[in-house]
């Protein structure tokens, strides 16, 4: 059974990096034009204006997820306006790599944390490596240093795992929405046409869950090697 101290901090450390990573797809539209997420309250990291749209994704589901499984499962969404982003492809390209933008922003704000706590003897590399354990407090394994490199641990994998996640250019995810980018203007209308196909999505949500460990992993290994130069895990 998931102890319930670790559960309070899985589920927290997920409200957080989702309600970030939407708060930042709403602000980015926002500033694109777009001003539908944030008349909904999206442009915040309140997370109760984003529980409120999707009550299942970051409440009911994560929860049971985290009490069954010992981490995490959810999602969110940030509502814009799809005429806009037809009339402004790339601007919309934009604000889908706003989020999984956030994310990796939060993994390298964590990455200097533990930098810091290991320049000042609070922090140390641990003997093994996992999503749970980034980093692991010297001396004391019950005091408060332990618990902020648990905290840490697993602040830093979770962003890192969402920032991953997000890029695969697979619909439904951000990747896929960020495409605009680089696409010839000629295939704009035909890939948006594609990628709102219902099926389209559905394979990808299964392409995708079946691949993620084999991207996340290996990821993690080498994000963690570059917090430790000289110590190799994986």
């Amino acid at each position: 059974m998931t102890d319930p101290i670790e559960a309070i901090a899985f589920y927290a450390v997920f409200v957080f990096a989702v309600t970030a990573h939407e708060a930042s797809h709403a602000l980015a539209a926002k500033l694109g034009g777009d001003l539908t997420a944030y008349n909904g309250g999206q442009v915040s990291l309140d997370p109760l204006p984003h529980m409120k749209r999707e009550p299942f994704g970051m409440v009911i589901l994560p929860i049971l997820s985290v009490v069954l499984w010992g981490w995490p499962i959810g999602y969110a969404s940030a509502p814009y306006d799809p005429l806009w982003a037809e009339r402004h492809p790339k601007r919309a390209a934009w604000m889908a790599l706003a989020g999984p933008g956030a994310n990796l922003g939060m993994v390298l704000v964590a990455a200097l944390l533990v930098r810091i706590g290991v320049g000042a003897g609070v922090f140390e590399a641990p003997a093994s490596v996992g999503f749970r354990q980034i980093t692991v407090a010297v001396g004391d394994p019950s005091g408060l240093a332990a618990g902020m490199a648990f905290l840490l641990s697993i602040f830093f994998s979770m962003n890192l795992l969402l920032f991953l996640l997000n890029m695969i250019p697979l619909p439904p995810l951000d990747g896929a929405g960020a495409l605009p980018l680089i696409l010839p203007e000629g295939w704009l209308t035909a890939y948006r046409n594609l990628v709102h196909q219902p099926m389209v999505g559905l394979i990808g949500i299964i392409v995708v869950w079946n691949l993620i460990g084999e991207i996340f992993f290996p990821c993690l290994f080498f994000a963690i090697g570059l917090l430790y130069p000289g110590i190799r895990y994986g």
